[in-house]
């Protein structure tokens, strides 16, 4: 189904802690800003490095011992401030997947800031430079940062109290060493009040930014489920976790942007809607376990289309193979029959899924089993051409649907029927994907590729694996690879029978247990998860003009 998603089970950034209102959208666009923040008071010390080192020697030639020594203390404090921001820039990127983690590290990064403003201010600058009443900087970084990182109102409160009081602090210490004179009550107020001023300001921002949150998450949600964060994005919409009010299901819910549907003008997205409803229609009563589930679809209010599935916890096979490495022949078969049966069962239904590949494949935790395969994607399948009798075509009739790295010849030439032997070839380059951890055929451009799909006889994988592969798999694969339809492996079920005959050792369920405990332990899949986002189901396929 288009947008299917290998969701992590883990807890969330936006699910815990003052972040659990922030929708995901804010709270990336609040990782980015971390690291633009970041870089900019990176710079600003880095003026002021350059104003100590060069400016002030120009205006001040003959300076003296006390210039020099300020300026030497100045520049460490500016090395020091140049040093943190750019540290933090780079936290900010290794950690763009947990955001609530970041903006608690961001709060320190404005204390220490704080801190070093002091310093700069209190301990180094001589006294008839000392700032003057009124808005210093600190007050500065105290309003700015919650605005681009905005962390819940009792935590940024508490920050922003600590960073005005860095100021009086260190200012005491400067008397204590004598470095400064002691102020009167009333300047005391006039100096360091203004920064207690900007530390309550500051929840302003904070709060109304979690208020937002809270309403954002309120106003989403389809039927009878609950928008959370945003897990998956591509080119026709958005992926979201979404939960079931009542039965509290997990789910993944793919939202088709109405603007996508209408761009060809509103009959048109009427006609696409309508191609989508009955296709869903038709996914939605597969009832092979290898085949992803749809929990439901519909169409919002503002015309936007969705649907409903489940959530899966594995690696689809794309990112397995690139990970791990080829897999062997016992594995490899062992998967191949999963999903022989998922498009048997699709097949016999007269649909064609038309856009097998690695993304679209998952290998999964299903309950207590491991390295159980889902084909996803089932949304946008096609009726075969001698079982569609209504309905126009979601493509239009100059396109080529599918990705070219695995398409069959007959889609990519045109002028011919396509069956489901289409899908047979499709899994005969994932089975060569699988063995030898490189494409059948590959290209500088999508046309070269199809060229070769069209012309050119595929290699046997026995011939670019270092892992032995049995000659009757090796036949199995070029078979399936066959440029005529006729001669490859007339249906699913038929490749599912050849593919159990073939004299490979038995991937068991322990075997399979053992390599998942031993690669992908439970308590590691939220993180490599987390951090790759090629996990996430398949995107809409290209579409290619036929030249004619």
């Amino acid at each position: 189904m288009k947008g299917s998603i290998v969701a992590p089970h883990l807890t969330t950034p936006a699910a815990t802690g003052d972040l659990r209102a922030l929708p995901a959208e804010i709270l990336e666009q609040t990782c980015k800003r971390v690291g633009i923040a970041s870089f900019a008071f990176a710079g600003i010390w880095a003026w002021v490095l350059l104003m100590n080192t060069v400016v002030w020697r120009l205006v001040e030639p003959d300076g003296g011992a006390l210039l020099g020594q300020m300026s030497g203390r100045a520049n460490l404090v500016a090395v020091v401030g140049i040093g943190l921001s750019l540290a933090m820039v780079f936290v900010a990127g290794a950690l763009h997947h947990r955001p609530s983690l970041l903006i608690d590290i961001g709060l320190g990064f404005e204390v220490t800031n704080a801190l070093l403003i002091a310093v700069f201010n209190w301990l180094i600058i001589p006294p008839e430079w000392y700032p003057s009443a009124g808005v210093s900087f600190i007050c500065v970084v105290i309003l700015f940062y919650p605005t681009i990182a905005p962390a819940g109102p009792y935590r940024t409160l508490a920050a922003a109290f600590l960073a005005a009081s860095l100021d009086p602090l260190v200012f005491q210490i400067s008397v204590a060493q004598g470095n400064v004179y002691d102020l009167r009550t009333y300047d005391l107020l006039w100096t360091f009040g203004p920064n207690y001023v900007c530390a309550l300001l500051a929840v302003v921002p904070a709060t109304v930014i979690r208020g937002l949150g809270k309403r954002v998450s309120r106003e989403r949600e389809l039927g009878a489920y609950r928008i959370g964060e945003r897990i998956g994005h591509g080119g026709m919409g958005d992926v979201y976790r979404a939960t079931h009010r009542l039965l509290a299901r997990p789910a993944a819910i793919k939202l088709i942007r109405p603007e996508v549907l209408g761009s060809e003008g509103p009959d048109r997205a009427r006609v696409v809607i309508e191609r989508f409803r009955r296709e869903a229609r038709a996914a939605a009563n597969l009832r092979s376990p290898h085949t992803i589930e749809l929990y439901d679809f519909g169409t919002a209010d503002d015309g936007t289309f969705y649907y409903v599935m489940e959530l899966l916890d594995g690696l689809n096979l794309d990112r397995l193979v690139t990970r791990f490495g080829p897999l062997g022949a016992d594995r490899t078969v062992n998967l191949l029959k999963q999903i022989c049966l998922s498009l048997g069962e699709a097949h016999e239904r007269g649909l064609v899924h038309r856009d097998i590949k690695p993304s679209n494949l998952v290998a999964c935790r299903m309950g207590l089993a491991v390295d159980f395969m889902k084909v996803l994607d089932f949304g946008l399948v096609k009726a075969s051409s001698d079982t569609r009798r209504d309905g126009p075509e979601l493509t239009s009739p100059d396109v080529t649907t599918g990705t070219p790295t695995f398409m069959a010849p007959e889609i990519a030439v045109g002028g011919r029927p396509v069956d489901s032997r289409a899908d047979i070839y499709a899994l005969g380059c994932v089975a060569f994907w699988m063995l030898t951890g490189r494409n059948v055929f590959e290209g500088p451009t999508s046309i070269a590729i199809l060229t070769q799909h069209v012309r050119d006889a595929p290699p046997a994988p026995s011939t670019l694996s270092e892992t032995g592969i049995p000659p009757e798999l090796d036949r199995i694969v070029l078979d399936c690879l066959a440029k005529d339809p006729d001669d490859r492996p007339e249906s699913a079920i038929e490749l599912f029978r050849r593919l159990d005959a073939c004299p490979v050792q038995p991937w068991t369920a322990e075997r399979a247990r053992q390599w998942w405990e031993l690669h992908i332990p439970e308590s590691e899949v939220a993180e490599l998860e987390a951090t790759d986002r090629s996990i996430i189901g398949s995107e809409p396929t290209i579409a290619l003009l036929r030249e004619e």
